[in-house]
């Protein structure tokens, strides 16, 4: 039987995450064991996304509002960069191959940009080589993760929030959250063996392998170190498109 794979959504959660000792190079955003991602390649990214997707300035031949371009923030980029080397070097190291391929043309639908925007094809290649890592196997949540859970369901739905907390626990408690659960576990392994670490602006970083609505995650695997009291420099996300479910989703 062929072994489940993890796979990427299309979101990418944000954060924040500090570096440690003598890992704090002015002008770098992260590390990934002796790797540097520089603030200026994150720049340079956004600055591509910013240049191919133009706010629209007219509304389209059938009269509906235009679709506005959802520009990743740095947290965003930097997510996905770190993520991207973790995932390119465990391939390389234990000889994993794709199991699928992240279309650039539907994640680019997905957040309005143009399919020749180097943010969606970071994206789709990052997609592409984690469906490649076999993911754990499916794990109960805690009673906390699924306490913590049942009370964000409530926040996003007010269909859930009218029920029961003990009728939204069984409807959240399906096998599609337990194994992202296991693949949770299996990644965040993964990530601690390649010293993984953070600038302080981008802390607690985070990436999103279930979400419980478009922009609300249910299950994340943590990058780098927690998050730290002293940081005031905040990069806040620009939303995602609107689209909300009331349970666990993959995308």
């Amino acid at each position: 039987m062929r072994a489940r794979r993890l796979v990427a959504v299309a979101s990418v959660a944000v954060g924040l995450v500090a570096l440690s000792g003598c890992r704090t190079e002015p002008g770098v955003a992260a590390y990934v064991g002796d790797h540097r991602i520089t603030e200026d390649a994150v720049t340079a990214v956004l600055d591509d996304a910013r240049a191919k997707n133009p706010a629209p300035t007219a509304a389209p031949e059938n009269g509906q509002p235009p679709q506005q371009p959802v520009l990743p923030g740095r947290s965003q980029v930097v997510t996905t960069l770190v993520l991207a080397e973790v995932c390119e070097r465990v391939s390389a190291e234990e000889g994993y191959q794709p199991q699928g391929q992240a279309p650039p043309g539907q994640i680019a639908q997905r957040f309005g940009l143009s399919p020749e925007t180097d943010y969606v094809q970071l994206l789709a290649d990052l997609g592409t080589c984690l469906s490649g890592i076999p993911a754990g196997q499916p794990v109960e949540p805690t009673p906390q993760e699924l306490a913590d859970l049942v009370a964000a369901g409530k926040r996003a739905s007010p269909e859930l929030a009218a029920q029961p907390d003990e009728a939204v626990a069984r409807q959240l408690d399906v096998p599609t959250l337990r194994n992202a659960l296991g693949s949770r576990d299996s990644l965040a392994a993964v990530v601690e063996r390649y010293d993984v670490t953070v600038n302080p602006r981008y802390r607690p970083l985070e990436y999103p392998l279930l979400n419980l609505t478009v922009d609300i995650p249910a299950v994340t695997v943590p990058l780098g170190e927690p998050a730290s009291d002293v940081v005031t420099d905040v990069s806040t996300p620009d939303p995602l498109p609107a689209g909300r479910g009331t349970g666990p989703t993959d995308g």
